[in-house]
């Protein structure tokens, strides 16, 4: 198990006392720490530390501790999530039932709410991707059943698909790594499952906040770099067309006093400065063209879905435009 984090403070602490208090036992943790000062302490045996001497972004973070591992299944867990004591149980049992699953989807709850944070992840028609269920009540999901891919705040990853396809892409640096990952997966043929009953209670982006230029400008930079790596050639055309709609929805949320425009100005943002962060993204993935070009036509080759047949499972998975604005 991977627990990268950077503030290493007391919610690292809780997320992993939950660990030592896992009925299934079988598992090491291996937190990786990118405060750059050492930050982390571990007291467990099971439980080590790589320290890293600066921020290596989440990919790079818990590619290490993937590394470090010879497990056949690598879970990863936010340092501001807290497992419950059956979770690791309920993942691996999972993955010991669906041999063709490559990664496995927690029960992600709101610590402040007890509602969905995410029962898998949705894509748009623009290549973001969305919690499926968030802000839902958990009964809605209390079934078991398929998922795109699970979001990396909580999940099982089986070693023989990341050895295949490979592990988190490490330009993404911070954000939608866990789409990535799970698109080019879901390319290759692997399914991925949800597991209910395998709960983390999950404080909402602790880490790098709810809102800030930072998450802004990474998010809308990754949905590009995930959409030209993996989206269908005709979905990729359509997607900039997908894009300008959902500007225009976060407009009409902003006003409405809602959805993540609005909840940048309320962590006292100039909503004016959504704009600059959107133009610079798309000038970062200009830059960095060449290579997603490549990676694009390696995911091709390595593909086991048929063009057709992943454009359904997408179209299977949507979520609306209007509504990734509002969320």
């Amino acid at each position: 198990m991977v627990v990268p984090t950077l503030a290493a403070d007391d919610a690292l602490a809780e997320c992993l006392r939950s660990l030592t208090n896992q009925t299934f036992e079988r598992f090491e943790v291996i937190v990786v720490d990118n405060s750059g000062a050492g930050r982390a302490q571990v007291t467990d045996a099971r439980m080590r530390v790589i320290a890293n001497d600066r921020n290596v972004g989440f990919g790079a973070a818990v590619n290490q501790g993937i590394r470090g591992s010879a497990s056949p299944y690598v879970a990863t867990l936010n340092d501001d999530a807290a497992a419950d004591p059956h979770w690791l149980q309920k993942l691996v049992e999972a993955a010991e039932g669906r041999p063709h699953a490559g990664m496995f989807a927690s029960e992600v709850r709101l610590a402040d709410s007890g509602q969905l944070d995410s029962a898998g992840m949705l894509m748009a028609a623009d290549g973001s991707s969305r919690q499926r269920g968030h802000g839902e009540a958990p009964e809605k999901f209390a079934s078991s059943r398929d998922a795109l891919f699970p979001s990396g705040s909580a999940a099982l990853y089986r070693r023989e698909m990341l050895d295949q396809v490979g592990l988190f892409d490490e330009s993404f640096f911070l954000y939608c790594e866990d789409t990535d990952l799970g698109l080019r997966a879901r390319r290759a043929g692997w399914e991925g499952a949800y597991v209910p009953g395998a709960v983390v209670e999950h404080r909402y982006s602790h880490s790098a906040g709810r809102a800030t230029p930072l998450k802004a400008y990474y998010v809308e930079r990754n949905r590009l770099y995930a959409a030209v790596k993996n989206l269908p050639l005709a979905m990729l055309l359509q997607a900039p067309f997908f894009a300008i709609a959902r500007y225009f929805w976060h407009v009409v949320s902003l006003m409405q006093n809602r959805g993540k425009a609005a909840e940048f100005r309320a962590a006292g943002f100039s909503s004016a400065l959504l704009p600059f962060l959107v133009i610079r993204a798309h000038v970062s993935a200009l830059f960095r063209t060449r290579y997603l070009l490549t990676e694009r036509r390696r995911i091709q080759r390595n593909a086991q879905l048929s063009t057709g047949d992943f454009r359904e499972l997408l179209d299977a998975n949507r979520i609306p435009i209007r509504q990734v604005a509002a969320l």
